[in-house]
Formats: C-alpha cells, sequence, structure tokens
C-alpha cells in the first residue's frame, strides 16, 4: 500500500492543498473540481486515483492534469521532509526518560526436562531508539508453587544496547542474568560484545544476526563456580504473516570453552535458547502468543538433565 499523506503535514499545509492550482480554460471545471476536492483530503493514493480518472475522461487535457499532479507530489515531498525532520530533531533532543516504549505480559507456561509442571508466567520488555542507539531491556519470570513447594523458579533479565554503524550493520553489547535452581544453577551471569547484520529489512520480514566474544559465570546450587570466556552467537527473525498474525524466532547459543575463545567446537559447555512464537493482534494494543522454547545445557551439573522445554500462552499489552 502506498504511504497516505501525513496528518500533521495534511494539517499544515491543509490551506496550500486545498487550494486549487492555476487552471487553464481547457479543463472543464467539474474536473478541475473533483481533482481539488481529492487533493483536500491529502490522500496521495486518492489524488492518484481521481487524477488517472480525469485522464482517461479528458485525454486532451492529459499534460495539465500532469502538471496539477507535479505540484501536488511537490508539496507532499516537502510536507514529508519537514516531518521527518521534526521528528529527528524531537529524537535528538529527548532527555534519557523519553521516547521509550514497551510491553508487558502475562500467562501460563508448561515445563519439561528438570521439572514437569504448569506455573504463571510474566515478562516485560522496554525499548529505546535513537538515531544511531537503541537500547532493549528483558526481564522474565516463570514460576510456581503447589502445596507449600516451589517446583519452579526460573529468572533472566538482559540489557543490550546496541549503535548503529551502518544501513546493515551494528554495534551491540551484552550483559544477561539468569537463575534456575531447577537447573542446577543459582546465577548465571555473561557479558558480550560483538558486532550484528540485519540481513532482511522489509516491512513484512526482518533478520538480523550478531556474533561476539563473551565472559560466563555460573554459580551453582552446589556451592561451585565457575567462570569461563566463551563466544555468543544470536539471530532474531520476525515475519508478519498478515496484518494480525506475526511468526518470530529468537535463537542465542553460548558456547563455553576451556578458556580460549577461539576452539568453540571443542567447548566444554554449550547452551542453547530456542524460541519460537506466534503473534495474534487483538486489538491496536492487545495481542495473543503462544510460544515454544528450547533449553539446551551440553553438559549439565550432576542430577540435571540437558534439555527442558517450555510451552506459553500469554496476552501481550503494548505501551
Amino acid at each position: 500500500m502506498k504511504p497516505s499523506f501525513p496528518v500533521m503535514g495534511a494539517i499544515a499545509l491543509g490551506c496550500t492543498l486545498a487550494a486549487p492550482f492555476p487552471a487553464r480554460a481547457a479543463l472543464p471545471e467539474p474536473v478541475r473540481a473533483m481533482i481539488d476536492a481529492a487533493i483536500a483530503t491529502g490522500d496521495e493514493t486518492t489524488v492518484r486515483t481521481v487524477v488517472d480518472l480525469a485522464k482517461q475522461t479528458n485525454p486532451d487535457d492529459t499534460a495539465e492534469i500532469d502538471a496539477i499532479l507535479t505540484g501536488f507530489e511537490t508539496q507532499l515531498a516537502e510536507a514529508k521532509a519537514a516531518e521527518a525532520a521534526a521528528k529527528e530533531e524531537a529524537i535528538r533532543t529527548a532527555s534519557l526518560f523519553e521516547n521509550w516504549s514497551g510491553k508487558g505480559e502475562f500467562g501460563a507456561f508448561r515445563a519439561t526436562g528438570n521439572s514437569s509442571n504448569t506455573g504463571i508466567t510474566a515478562g516485560l520488555t522496554v525499548n529505546r531508539q535513537g538515531i544511531d542507539w537503541r537500547h532493549n531491556l528483558t526481564g522474565r519470570v516463570d514460576y510456581q508453587r503447589a502445596n507449600g513447594v516451589t517446583t519452579r523458579e526460573q529468572f533472566l533479565a538482559r540489557y543490550e544496547p546496541n549503535v548503529k554503524i551502518s544501513e546493515r550493520f551494528y554495534a551491540y553489547a551484552l550483559a544477561q542474568y539468569e537463575r534456575d535452581r531447577f537447573q542446577g544453577f543459582s546465577g548465571r551471569y555473561a557479558i558480550s560484545g560483538g558486532l550484528g547484520y540485519q540481513a532482511l529489512k522489509r516491512d513484512d520480514i526482518q533478520l538480523s544476526v550478531k556474533a561476539g566474544p563473551a565472559y560466563r559465570v555460573t554459580e551453582f546450587v552446589d556451592g561451585r563456580s565457575e567462570s569461563r570466556i566463551a563466544g555468543l552467537i544470536g539471530v532474531d527473525f520476525d515475519w508478519n504473516i498478515t496484518d494480525r498474525l506475526k511468526l518470530t524466532q529468537d535463537t542465542n547459543a553460548v558456547a563455553e570453552t576451556g578458556g580460549s575463545a577461539v576452539a568453540i567446537i571443542d567447548s566444554r559447555n554449550t547452551s542453547l535458547d530456542f524460541v519460537t512464537g506466534l503473534n495474534a493482534t487483538i486489538s491496536s494494543k492487545l495481542s495473543a502468543r503462544f510460544s515454544y522454547q528450547i533449553e539446551y545445557d551440553s553438559n549439565p551439573p550432576p542430577g540435571a538433565v540437558q534439555t527442558d522445554t517450555l510451552s506459553r500462552v500469554t496476552l501481550i499489552y503494548d505501551f
């Protein structure tokens, strides 16, 4: 769909666009009035439709009609440029606490692996988009308690800023904290930094990949602690199947080595986190989501299994 004339632009130039362009006597007045009425709406699609009809019914006046269309397109481009400049200036001058948006998520989960149970899940994601910088903060809790006993307690907190290097490349940093006693660790901290690449950037499909070195510290429930150099690989995929249906795929792989960030193939412990989700829009602010997550540790603590799965059904509120 072709973009419609911005509302602010239409207001700012309403008088100009509503005013008729200079007309020659050759163009019939009803046709002129019809074109002027379309221009007054400020909608580019409407104007082009009316202009096409006018040229079909008045082929001898094609040159004059094209001149009117050219004048409208010039004003439209100027209005869009002014609006884009105003938006960029507002972003540049915004304070640290402005221009934040986010999503709140709440629902239920079903887990298998180190624990097999059903409980509640909640998440919060906030982000700030600047001219070159972008900040993302994520938090999630999965919790279940029955008969006075906690059977599921998983926490995740992540902060990831990145800066645009070019139209496709960006540099990222990452700080992450996890806690899951049923997987065998009371705390796992990771920091990473590297480069990312926006492989696909369209209105309906987006795909980005990132990779870089990392450092991870794991505190086990038995009191042991390990710190290792690692490598991080990330893949984010979003596909707007329809206006109301969206498929997402988020993958993070952290491969720990025995002290070198080079020999990732000979890693001692590789952690994989695959999350596939399907979002269905309910309203402009509310959507439903079903997601399936696989968590894998190649070398888990004694008594723990390698693979956990989590199925979640949640409602998401955008703010």
